[in-house]
């Protein structure tokens, strides 16, 4: 049996899967996140921790023997958070997740360094985490010179789970410390956050292995000794994983909370100008480039509280067959936007509203919306040289088959929806976890998912959809000028 734990935003997931990767069981534990203030994203490492134990106690009680039987573990986890540790391994402060944005200025300032973008192959985003000690510094000084080390979230668990500070390749990638192409940390980037090697944890491809688990947690959760832990991946690395995204021109949608347009490369593609994600992937000799958008279901979750609608009902009021745009058009920036734009600051905005526009109208425009900052990413990616014949969809959105619909429309390419399982991070977290301790072939290990139905664009609705988009590329620079 094998293992993936994911650390996500709103829960740790625990998967089990058996040698021929037949999914067993899974658990979640839940966690929450606090907003102390605009653009502020935190969470105390500490429930990390206790979810976890949450997660596996739920899967030892349903499935005890299996548990028992567990000889590899993989890791997943939310990307760039800055959890800072001192002298004993404690956490000095919450941590600072993904999609916190105060280190914007920090952010603007070591871009303007050009050996970032040289060495990392990515503009500094104000979500990466070298930002974040930079503001650190400069707002909590005292927090500053207590940290020893500087973990990302997922790399805190395996911290818990065998005693060793370790880290891999994709995961670091979105440090904006890591030399992408030599796939080793840069010195000379630590150094302009005041930090050195030391700070950092050691690195192993997501594929080898990262540390055995602690006998202490083994006897608690019933396992044998020498449980190898994996490398394992930052979370949409290990999601292509899970959908075996691993050769190039491979490509995935993913409609969570935040959305990824994902492509995997076997060579190292830089362009940051593009505001394209190029990082390494999970197994060893690949890379691979992602569009990300802030604000996918999220700009959903949005309107399910303003209106009180259940995020279910308001799609379920559109139906499945797809409409042409009505004229609203909505930009997903609730929390700023990575690609294109690279704004923390930006917000969102509703365009075209008339006495007609009601909430059904509200649900398409967003549905839209978000489809068309995909297509932003997919443009983004051509300039960064990956053109797309298809993708695969995942995530939560992608059980609404309307917004199916309006992505493959908007991005004019076919979607391909898999069939029933689950092949998101925990399991591709799983996966790596079974080749780490079998040294298995990670190509013979991530294969595709059977495709179940292919959701062509509707080629009737493809002008109308590029007019739209038109529209919303248009609203970007327009509302800017107003908001700043």
């Amino acid at each position: 049996m094998y293992l993936g734990l994911d650390l996500g935003t709103s829960g740790v997931k625990a998967l089990l899967i058996d040698d021929d990767q037949r999914i067993v069981g899974s658990a979640t534990g839940e966690l929450d996140v606090s907003r102390p203030h605009s653009g502020w994203s935190e969470q105390n490492p500490a429930d990390w921790i206790s979810a976890t134990e949450e997660a596996v106690g739920e899967l030892k009680s349903a499935h005890p023997a299996e548990l028992a039987s567990v000889r590899g573990i993989g890791l997943s986890g939310q990307m760039h958070g800055a959890t800072l540790l001192g002298d004993a391994g404690e956490a000095q402060r919450p941590c600072i997740l993904w999609n916190d944005t105060r280190s914007h200025k920090e952010a603007a300032a070591l871009d303007a360094d050009p050996r970032f973008r040289a060495l990392t192959g990515n503009i500094v985003f104000p979500g990466f985490t070298a930002p974040k000690l930079a503001w650190v510094k400069a707002n909590e000084p005292d927090v500053f010179k207590s940290v020893r080390k500087v973990l990302l979230p997922k790399d805190y668990l395996r911290l818990w789970l065998t005693g060793e500070n370790i880290s891999e390749m994709s995961d670091s990638a979105g440090t904006a410390w890591l030399d992408v192409a030599k796939r080793s940390w840069a010195p000379e980037l630590l150094e302009a956050t005041d930090l050195d090697e030391s700070h950092m944890p050691a690195l192993v491809e997501g594929t080898e292995p990262g540390g055995t688990l602690r006998g202490e947690l083994a006897a608690r959760w019933g396992m044998g000794g020498n449980v190898v832990v994996a490398g394992g991946a930052g979370d949409n690395a290990a999601s292509a994983c899970g959908m075996g995204a691993v050769r190039p021109g491979d490509a995935f949608v993913s409609l969570g909370t935040s959305g990824v347009l994902f492509a995997a490369n076997e060579a190292y593609l830089p362009n940051p100008e593009s505001a394209v994600h190029t990082f390494c992937h999970a197994l060893p000799g690949a890379w691979h480039q992602m569009g990300v958008i802030l604000s996918a279901t999220d700009s959903l979750n949005w309107l399910e509280d303003i209106t009180g609608r259940s995020a279910a009902d308001l799609t379920g009021e559109l139906g499945d067959t797809l409409k042409a745009p009505t004229g609203v058009t909505f930009l997903p920036y609730l929390s700023g936007e990575r690609t294109p734009h690279n704004d923390a600051a930006i917000r969102g905005a509703f365009a075209g509203l008339a006495h007609q526009s009601g909430r059904a109208e509200l649900t398409q425009a967003i549905l839209e919306g978000v489809a068309f900052a995909f297509r932003d990413s997919l443009e983004a990616l051509k300039a960064a040289g990956t053109e797309l014949q298809r993708v695969t969809a995942i995530g939560g959105g992608s059980r609404s088959r309307y917004w199916l619909n309006a992505i493959a429309t908007a991005l004019d390419l076919p979607v391909d929806l898999p069939a029933d399982g689950d092949f998101g991070a925990a399991f591709g977290a799983a996966r790596l976890g079974l080749i780490a301790a079998n040294g298995a072939d990670p190509i013979a290990v991530c294969t595709a998912p059977k495709i179940a139905q292919t959701i062509e664009p509707d080629s009737n609705l493809v002008p109308a959809f590029a007019d739209a988009y038109a529209r919303y590329r248009a609203l970007y620079p327009a509302i800017k000028g107003v908001q700043t």
